[in-house]
């Protein structure tokens, strides 16, 4: 790792990450770090891409939400209160209840996708 420097980091949604190494994996041999990450996103329900680029767009817009916390959202897709309560837990800026509710009523407008 000796010259290598992050040079810009953004958080990006499971189903950009499946779309990116699928593309990938058409002209290259994924290694086992990229098979284990197509698995590990291929077991779980989620978003269409062009779902998740529209949800983490307006939650960021519409809610005021941190790039992280939106994708996090997308990427969990939770379904009740509790599991919105877990994602905020670790947040300097804390969310009320209705604000929760409001962004389950816009998650439902989506279909998840098996």
């Amino acid at each position: 790792m000796i010259g290598k420097e992050v040079i810009e980091s953004e958080p990006i949604s499971g189903a950009e990450v499946k779309k990116i190494l699928e593309d990938f994996s058409q002209d290259n041999e994924p290694n086992y770090e990229q098979n284990i990450t197509l698995n590990h996103l291929a077991r779980f329900k989620r978003y269409s891409l062009e779902d998740t680029r529209e949800i983490v767009e307006k939650l960021q817009n519409d809610f005021g939400l941190r790039p992280k916390v939106a994708v996090h959202i997308v990427d969990l897709a939770p379904k009740d209160l509790a599991d919105m309560r877990l994602i905020f837990a670790k947040e300097p800026s804390k969310i009320d209840k209705e604000d929760m509710e409001k962004i389950l009523e816009f998650l439902e407008q989506y279909d998840v996708e098996e």
